[in-house]
């Protein structure tokens, strides 16, 4: 692009767009590609031979992957052109590997809100202000005390017993949490059910392994977006990156690669966010061209802080904690905020159902 095309503000990327026909058509679409993916991995899974029976399980923790990213666009509300229908596919979307849609809604739109300061907390993440070491990565890649973590949650919602732990929420909200958790818990009553009658071999198959494998294939989906990245300051296109990638990652992804633009308009359908990262690439601080290029610099920071010294790495880790405060948004309904933190000055669609 010529010097003088070149915008000195952004023109398209704050700007809002309701969701359309042709976007609640896109998605419909994702949903059946995913659903097909589903069936191939059962297919594969029911075959004889170690091979094709692993490559089922891996093609179904990486689908049950993709199926919390569509999850992800469901609960910004920008899949289909009314509201309603959100909850209604949002919750099975996320039911393979156990995550709550209104439990992930209600704290992933505090975190668009509070992104860059001390009260920002991600339903799935970690301090992205500590050090970025092979032991974190290792924690966070295969973090599967996260299954403890919901089984506690399904206990207290039977009991009523549970409660928000990042600020507070509205009766409603925490009674949709408790029900989707109360739900959740038919899932391994039922494969144990089933393991008992002596069918383990497919509940193992085409969840339990699925389960366990698709923990770090998350974790590494969701690393790119804030880590590494400017995390004192809560101006967007310094705080967050963007990936250009290619057309299957931006696909497997659901758009998660271009999370600056993401983030400076989280009501715009993911499927149109693709019109707005030449401004990204010209004015964001972080912008990766694929996530092997991502990866790599990940991979060279780890090394770096492996040669420091242990209490250094270690006095690094205790600043960024210090630097945390106690979370005390209230996220009953996201607040706005302004357009250079992302979002534009009027109450989004965000907060109705």
């Amino acid at each position: 692009m010529p010097i003088a095309e070149i915008p000195r503000k952004p023109q398209l990327l704050y700007a809002r767009a309701r969701v359309t026909g042709n976007d609640q058509s896109v998605y419909i679409v994702k949903l059946f590609v995913a659903a097909a993916l589903v069936a191939a991995g059962v297919v594969l899974t029911a075959q004889d031979g170690l091979l094709p029976s692993a490559a089922g399980v891996v093609l179904l923790a990486a689908v049950y992957t993709h199926m919390v990213e569509l999850q992800h666009q469901a609960l910004h509300h920008t899949a289909f052109t009314s509201a309603k229908p959100h909850r209604i596919v949002g919750i099975p979307l996320g039911l393979p590997l156990l995550v709550s849609y209104t439990h992930y809604r209600v704290r992933h739109l505090q975190h668009h809100k509070a992104l860059g300061t001390p009260q920002d907390s991600e339903f799935f993440g970690f301090d992205t202000r500590a050090p970025l070491t092979w032991g974190m990565l290792a924690r966070g890649a295969f973090d599967y005390s996260r299954l403890y973590v919901i089984g506690r949650e399904i206990v207290r919602s039977w009991r009523g017993t549970w409660e928000y732990d990042a600020g507070d929420i509205s009766d409603r909200r925490r009674g949709e949490i408790m029900s989707e958790y109360r739900w959740m818990a038919v899932l391994p009553v039922v494969a144990v059910a089933l393991a008992l009658a002596g069918y383990g071999g497919p509940v193992l198959e085409l969840w339990v392994l699925p389960l366990l494998v698709a923990a770090p294939m998350h974790f590494f989906l969701e690393l790119p977006e804030h880590i590494l990245c400017d995390t004192e300051t809560t101006d967007v296109l310094r705080n967050t990156r963007s990936i250009t990638g290619s057309w299957f990652s931006t696909w497997y992804t659901n758009g998660n690669n271009l999370h600056v633009e993401h983030h400076a308009a989280m009501t715009v359908s993911i499927n149109r966010l693709r019109a707005r990262h030449d401004e990204v690439t010209t004015l964001a601080k972080y912008v990766d061209r694929s996530y092997p290029a991502f990866f790599l610099s990940v991979a060279k920071e780890a090394m770096r802080n492996a040669r420091r010294s242990p209490e250094a790495v270690a006095e690094q880790a205790e600043a960024a904690r210090e630097v945390r405060t106690p979370v005390t948004v209230p996220t009953s309904v996201p607040a706005p905020v302004s357009v250079g933190a992302g979002v534009g000055a009027h109450r989004s669609r965000e907060g109705s159902e």
